[in-house]
């Protein structure tokens, strides 16, 4: 996947500008503003409540704002439907699968396109696409294995595999680690990694601070429903992330052998006590 020319690399890929959105009761984004890059890792952090996924879902067009301009390659769009967000290049894969274990992974995929495909050509973009991002070691067994015999990293890799054949400029991604193992998530890492090189800007929503350090080369991080701070997380430590999103001063945490100490002059303590 190439970088469209027409696309100019310094503009943002997308920018959110005042997006705000109520509940009863509820303020779930209040003047949020973000920028992405063409070809950027970007993360979206924030504890449960936030409005991260509410902030998703109207990028993906699943939910519509209130409030606030949604700018997509420079121009102002208003995004209707998935549908919608879809043509314009924007794809999304969810925490939770939405596959059907009864049937193959090519069946599967063809079920989320938009617009006719053949089978020739599906099988063929299938298999070009699993080759170029690695995402099975043979592509045309992949494609006809039933999700019921998957990992939950190989049904990961489906729904990842779904949304690279809309060739996105946009993938967002919610908790996509939260049920992979270590080895699953570096695999994933890699798939990511090359998604950007080529020019596909990533949203990447996750509470895991270590991996958005490692993988992410900006921050947005949200508390009750506002922006707190945009950083780069490789500059952070995860008590500076917590404490932005949290809104307050975190304890230090003291080393486990000093904890250890401790413990155990307060046992001695205890023991020689009368």
């Amino acid at each position: 996947m190439s970088a469209p020319a027409d696309i100019d690399p310094v503009a943002p890929r997308l920018e959110l500008r005042g997006i705000t959105k109520r509940y009863p009761g509820v303020v779930a984004n209040a003047e949020v503003d973000l920028r992405v890059m063409p070809g950027e890792i970007h993360a979206v952090l924030g504890e449960n409540g936030a409005g991260k996924s509410t902030l998703m879902k109207i990028i993906y067009g699943a939910v519509h704002p209130d409030a606030g301009d949604i700018h997509w390659n420079g121009a102002r769009v208003r995004i209707t439907s998935p549908r919608q967000a879809r043509a314009l290049g924007i794809a999304m894969v969810f925490q939770h699968f939405a596959l059907f274990d009864t049937l193959t992974v090519a069946e599967n995929v063809w079920l989320g396109l938009d617009g006719a495909w053949s089978r020739r050509e599906l099988d063929a973009r299938i298999g070009g696409l699993v080759r170029a991002h690695d995402l099975a070691p043979d592509p045309q067994r992949f494609a006809t294995r039933r999700v019921s015999e998957l990992s939950v990293g190989e049904r990961q890799r489906v729904e990842i595999l779904r949304a690279l054949l809309a060739d996105p400029r946009l993938l967002i991604l919610d908790e996509p680690t939260s049920v992979l193992t270590p080895q699953a998530a570096e695999t994933l890492f890699a798939t990511l990694r090359r998604l950007a090189a080529s020019g596909c800007s990533i949203l990447y929503i996750s509470h895991k601070l270590d991996e958005v350090r490692a993988l992410c080369s900006r921050c947005t991080v949200m508390r009750a429903g506002r922006v707190t701070g945009v950083v780069d997380p490789r500059l952070e430590t995860n008590h500076s992330l917590s404490e932005r999103m949290l809104g307050a001063d975190l304890p230090a945490l003291a080393p486990a052998s000093a904890l250890d100490g401790e413990a155990a002059r307060a046992a001695t303590a205890s023991a020689d006590a009368p």
